[in-house]
């Protein structure tokens, strides 16, 4: 079952059970989508958004509902930022479970193994190669730093 099929189907349920917070959710995530479907048709693409660009959609979502959930913290709105917390464990089942630091660490090194990557100029073959394995799997945003310092950057 496709991600935009899954989320559909638990929007209707969230609908018949009269679960208000849920069912927010799940259509800030619906519209978020069909946004970006019709980006995408302004751009020549008539082909639907794919799993992994609405698995990018959503990572990006849940990074947003981070900071909110931060910010509220800091301004002393708990419930609020409670409530970005919901929104985000909501989300992030539809994306798949992120892989630990020992395991992406492995990743890492058996990605620049295989590529036989030796200096920093190999960085982004060594990125694009997680990227492509490891999509919505790994904080890119983490590893990056750490693909370097194992290449000596």
């Amino acid at each position: 079952m496709s991600l935009r099929t899954r989320i559909s189907t638990d929007m209707k349920a969230a609908m018949k059970a009269k679960d208000g917070p849920r069912l927010s959710t799940l259509r800030l995530i619906s519209a978020a989508i069909k946004d970006r479907d019709i980006a995408a048709r302004s751009e020549g693409d008539d082909a639907a958004v794919s799993d992994a660009e609405i698995q990018t959609i959503l990572a990006k979502m849940i990074k947003q509902r981070a900071e909110s959930a931060r910010t509220y913290e800091e301004a002393g709105r708990l419930e609020l930022a409670q409530e970005e917390r919901d929104e985000i464990a909501l989300i992030e089942r539809y994306l798949p479970k992120q892989l630990d630091a020992e395991v992406t660490a492995q990743a890492i090194d058996a990605e620049i193994a295989a590529l036989g990557a030796e200096s920093i100029r190999d960085m982004g073959r060594v990125m694009a190669g997680l990227k492509a394995k490891y999509a919505g799997q790994m904080d890119f945003s983490q590893v990056g730093p750490q693909v370097r310092a194992r290449l000596g950057g």
